[in-house]
């Protein structure tokens, strides 16, 4: 049996998003990053005052509600993978993407009764 609350998560997350996650430092100061892969939403554009994982008060521009396991560091860009010019590896920098925003803080919230099942928060 579903989770009701993963079954409303799911009846909420109808927008496509795209995901850039793992990143990884590329030996000259910046990051490489895995495939793109589009991820199911909701992306709210607010713009929030949260404090970030290291610690800054920053304002987020977005807020994005998604059953997927998304990462502090990685890129989301609202939209779907189809609708990116990728090179012939499937891949593309997120970071020269218009709209695409880096992962400031993620909120991981266990469902009651639950211990593998989680509500995520993405603030960008």
């Amino acid at each position: 049996m579903t989770n009701p609350i993963i079954k409303f998560i799911n009846y909420v997350c109808v927008q496509t998003a795209v995901y850039w996650g793992s990143p990884t430092p590329d030996g000259y100061g910046g990051y490489t990053y895995a495939n793109p892969v589009d991820i199911k939403c909701r992306w709210d554009d607010v713009s929030k005052e949260i404090m970030s994982d290291n610690g800054e008060q920053i304002v987020c521009r977005a807020q994005v509600l998604t059953p997927a396991d998304v990462k502090t560091g990685g890129y989301l860009w609202l939209g779907s993978k189809q609708n990116l010019t990728l090179d012939a590896t499937g891949y593309i920098d997120p970071r020269t993407v218009n709209g695409a925003y880096m992962i400031q803080r993620v909120e991981k919230s266990p469902l009651f009764r639950s211990t593998n099942e989680f509500v995520i928060v993405a603030y960008l």
